[in-house]
């Protein structure tokens, strides 16, 4: 009965954070329909490449959550009160110095990204014209990360809901206004997106000191200023933070390098792997959901010294996860036609596309393991293991599947994508023992 409740608590937590991943992409769709209304499709495709670049930049920074949660859990695991409001503000300070430096550097980082774009000059304009607008948004951003960071930290998922659910909500309505009330094209989308970002983070920032208590912010901050810039403890958190960018970025590589080869096979193939990578994308939604719950508990075990606790939170959150992953693998496999028809309308993309379905069933349903580790290791704050099985995993990738597609084509690319997901797995599991040993 106990294993039961605990099965379920794992589902409550997960389900908001289910719901938050699932409401980024209708932000995107909001903001093509919006933008379409235009009629022009320099204005979309300025969109499109703007937003990328965004991407990019704050994917690179996506340590400001990760790193965050797990020093937070493993806080709220020992009862410091102190030590969860200096990893706080720690990571806020963080978010707020590298958001300011971005604006300092807004020309040579705009300038550098657009002159790396394939695109007209027409296009390119626009996409400055967005860049410079949303930009005076990194701050907002990067702070507001860390805010979620902490929320999952703390087990706070309902609020992190309500966050993105703000976030993305101000959003649409804001580019709404500005596009097709005012008629600012690309730059009301950049505005709208700007604004919401900063209302994003008073809210965050509201919730959060009322799930802390903490009503004297600045006042607050003086009296931990000492344990605030604790030498040993930001140097501990950079540590943390590097590795887990070099492993974003390795991930990203990973994801940049299938699709650049699959271009390689011809528009069809390169248009088929997307609608199917979709799908593959639709799952991490639910499979990050568990991953972020196991970073809370891992965490949260690890500041209790409690081994046996530990374990169990892994194992019953596991169960779920691999449930989650196999039923939406077999549902990609199964229900593949019918889903890979709604995306495309090319006979010979779907035809492609329904032949390789089975690939992405299988990764998604592989796909679990290297989710639910790194939330075991997110929470444990030991990144230079994701760090190092990521790296691995990408050269596996890269010297399989150039062997690998030369021989087979786009199927040899696919069992390449799916040897590089199991290996992220494996590769933590065979670290696992060692960070038991050395936590408890």
């Amino acid at each position: 009965m106990k294993s039961f409740k605990n099965y379920k608590n794992i589902i409550r937590l997960a389900i908001p954070i289910i719901l938050a991943n699932a409401s980024a992409p209708l932000l995107g769709l909001a903001d093509t329909a919006t933008i379409g209304q235009t009629g022009h499709a320099a204005h979309l495709g300025a969109i499109s490449l703007a937003t990328l670049i965004f991407s990019f930049v704050y994917w690179g920074f996506g340590f400001l959550r990760m790193g965050t949660t797990g020093f937070i859990a493993q806080a709220h695991g020992k009862s410091d009160q102190k030590e969860i409001l200096s990893v706080l503000f720690r990571s806020v300070l963080l978010g707020l110095v590298i958001g300011v430096l971005l604006i300092l550097l807004q020309f040579f980082i705009g300038n550098f990204a657009i002159w790396l774009l394939s695109a007209s000059d027409e296009v390119k304009a626009l996409v400055a014209d967005y860049f410079y607008i949303r930009i005076y948004g990194a701050p907002a951003t990067l702070i507001t990360y860390s805010i979620l960071g902490s929320l999952i930290g703390l087990g706070k998922t309902k609020e992190l809901m309500w966050v993105q659910f703000v976030l993305n909500g101000f959003n649409i309505a804001l580019n709404i206004l500005f596009v097709v009330g005012f008629n600012m094209g690309v730059k009301g989308i950049a505005l709208g997106t700007l604004l919401a970002e900063w209302i994003a983070l008073f809210f965050g920032w509201y919730l959060l000191s009322k799930s802390l208590n903490l009503s004297q912010t600045i006042k607050t901050i003086k009296n931990l200023w000492l344990q605030i810039i604790n030498k040993v403890k930001i140097i501990s958190m950079f540590k943390v933070n590097g590795d887990i960018m070099i492993r974003t970025f390795a991930l990203l590589g990973g994801f940049a390098w299938f699709a650049n080869e699959g271009a390689k096979f011809g528009d069809d193939i390169l248009a088929a792997n997307h609608v199917l990578l979709q799908f593959v994308s639709l799952s991490a939604f639910f499979l990050d959901g568990f991953a972020n719950v196991i970073e809370m508990y891992a965490g949260r075990a690890i500041g209790k010294g409690d081994k046996v606790l530990f374990k169990q939170r892994i194992r019953e959150s596991t169960h779920i996860s691999c449930a989650t992953a196999f039923l939406l693998g077999l549902g990609i496999i199964f229900l593949a036609p019918f889903a890979i028809n709604l995306l495309t309308q090319d006979v010979e993309v779907q035809i492609i596309a329904q032949k390789h379905a089975i690939f992405a069933g299988i990764y998604i349903a592989f796909s679990f393991v290297a989710f639910q580790l790194d939330g075991v290791f997110i929470g444990a704050t030991r990144s230079k293991e994701m760090r190092n099985a990521t790296i691995f995993s990408l050269l596996l990738l890269v010297g399989l599947g150039t062997f690998t597609a030369k021989h087979f084509g786009n199927s040899g690319l696919w069992i390449a994508f799916i040897a590089f997901v199991i290996a992220r797995g494996v590769s933590l599991g065979l670290y696992l023992p060692r960070l038991m040993r050395e936590t408890f």
